[in-house]
């Protein structure tokens, strides 16, 4: 039976169709004859009465096709109410600031009776750079902190750092921090200018030069990696930042990182998550808009979107 599937999203005309991977999401979705509607997060909203709350979307109905520059078809904006959906696919990109949070909040109202992928409160309460500090043997030296006494201590045990916003995205914001910087003050002082969060810093992983692998989680299981190779010059591997990806297996090491985190990430809810690994240590993982499907497909010859409807349709089984 067809599924009702509304997507939150960033606008679906600004996508790649051969690196997005909502897009094959949706794709696989209208092959097994869901029922697609997109809104934006902006068209998110929270109505209470004395019926009770309802949330709701100013939203379109969707179709897709892979077809570069005529890749959707929208139609007219309709209000509904998710409460009226089978699932909810929360796919909007990071930075996680307070608009993300506030929409985590609002579809916290309608899950687990609509299945939001992945679940809000869950996204919420792990951001990616703080949820690998459940797992302190996996991880690499680190340290989150406003403290300027704090990092500069830090530094001084571990002389070459990676310092980072602690919510951002896309490699944005991260800086390499070599024993004879002298930068260290003044990124601080930009950082906290910005705003008042912590930063986090790491030691630096000279292993970053033979790459940074992502691995895509499937309901707490590996389902299948790539590895992305920073370019000359640049500490960041990520492929917003000019990062090449190529093919990739996982290590004894990954598949143990894997199998450690993984019950957790089911138990949690979190069907589709991204980790990062650096030289066996696990970085970030990644549970809020996860990338990576397509140039995985495209090494092993596989259709990951395939397995992750699988598990989410099981989901949805499971709560009827």
């Amino acid at each position: 039976m067809g599924l009702n599937v509304a997507i939150q999203m960033d606008p679906i005309a600004d996508i790649n169709i051969d690196a997005d991977s909502t897009f094959v999401l949706a794709l696989e979705a209208q092959k097994r004859g869901h029922k697609l509607f997109v809104y934006h997060p902006d068209d998110l909203g929270l109505e209470s009465a004395n019926a009770g709350v309802r949330v709701l979307a100013r939203a379109r109905p969707l179709e897709v096709r892979r077809k570069k520059g005529d890749h959707f078809t929208l139609g007219e904006k309709t209000m509904i109410d998710l409460a009226d959906m089978n699932v909810v696919l929360m796919r909007q990109d990071p930075p996680f600031d307070m608009a993300y949070i506030t929409a985590t909040f609002l579809l916290e109202h309608v899950h687990p009776k609509t299945l939001v992928v992945n679940n809000p409160a869950e996204v919420r309460n792990n951001p990616e750079k703080l949820y690998t500090s459940r797992f302190p043997g996996l991880i690499p030296p680190a340290l989150i902190s406003r403290d300027r006494e704090q990092i500069k201590a830090f530094r001084g045990r571990y002389k070459d750092i990676i310092i980072k916003p602690l919510y951002g995205n896309g490699g944005a914001g991260v800086f390499h921090l070599r024993p004879d910087d002298e930068n260290l003050g003044a990124l601080l002082d930009m950082f906290q200018g910005v705003n008042r969060e912590p930063v986090m810093a790491q030691a630096y992983l000279a292993d970053v030069r033979g790459g940074d692998k992502r691995i895509i989680l499937i309901d707490g299981e590996a389902a299948g990696a790539i590895n992305r190779i920073p370019p000359e010059g640049d500490a960041r591997s990520n492929m917003h930042a000019g990062g090449r990806p190529e093919p990739s297996t996982l290590t004894e090491r990954e598949h143990f990182i894997c199998e450690t985190i993984g019950p957790d990430l089911r138990a949690r809810g979190l069907v589709f998550t991204g980790i990062d690994v650096i030289g066996g240590y696990l970085t970030e993982i990644n549970v809020t808009s996860p990338t990576g499907l397509q140039e995985i497909n495209r090494f092993d010859d596989v259709h990951l979107e395939a397995r992750l409807w699988d598990a989410i349709e099981s989901r949805r089984r499971d709560q009827a």
